[in-house]
């Protein structure tokens, strides 16, 4: 398994089992803690997110196919996924839920189609389908894992604690995409190198 294969996968661990940790809950934190919630406003709220996601991320996948700065992206859709919990914690009503679902929306459409990309055209060959079922088993494993340590935590610690540790457990795995960058700008800088060299030999030969 090479580098950057690791790297996404590191990171999108971090984040999922992040997100695990509010997911089976949201409705009962928006019942219960948001002015206005219900077990209906949250799922609007669910569906605002999934539109989002579904409208926006269509066309910006055909831009990503056809441009480079693909880690780039991926980082702020990202960011802008992490900073959600944040606003979940900062919100009293349910159009402050509703708004922060948008930027979620955005920030899975950005990070989505760039994520994808990154890894199908990493995947080590002859190992694409053990690869991709590590993936699906580790991510699973881990949001089964937090899924009812959200629950405990907001059970007998409070929401907040919950989001709070959303937001930092999704962080970390936002700062690991910079090692990717990392990564990205040396392999970069090499395929720049061997360019010039061919390009220093070629009018060498002629």
């Amino acid at each position: 398994m090479n580098n950057i294969i690791k790297l996404l996968l590191l990171s999108d661990l971090f984040v999922a089992t992040g997100f695990g940790l509010i997911g089976p809950i949201f409705a009962i934190f928006v019942k219960d803690n948001i002015a206005g919630g219900t077990i209906f406003t949250a799922g609007v709220a669910s569906t605002i997110y999934l539109l989002v996601k579904g409208i926006t991320q269509l066309p910006f996948s055909r831009y990503v196919d056809k441009h480079d700065n693909k880690v780039g992206w991926l980082m702020i859709g990202a960011f802008l996924t992490v900073l959600t919990p944040i606003l979940y914690l900062f919100s009293t009503n349910i159009y402050h839920i509703y708004a922060a679902q948008v930027l979620y929306g955005i920030g899975s459409a950005l990070a989505f189609p760039t994520w994808l990309a990154l890894w199908s055209i990493n995947l080590d060959k002859k190992h694409e389908g053990y690869e991709w079922s590590l993936y699906s088993t580790a991510t699973g494993l881990g949001t089964a894992g937090t899924a009812a340590i959200g629950g405990a935590i907001a059970e007998f610690i409070g929401f907040a604690y919950t989001l709070f540790f959303v937001a930092i457990i999704s962080f970390i795995g936002w700062l690991i995409l910079f090692g990717l960058r990392k990564k990205s700008i040396k392999e970069d800088g090499v395929r720049s190198a061997h360019y010039h060299k061919h390009r220093k030999l070629k009018g060498e030969t002629q």
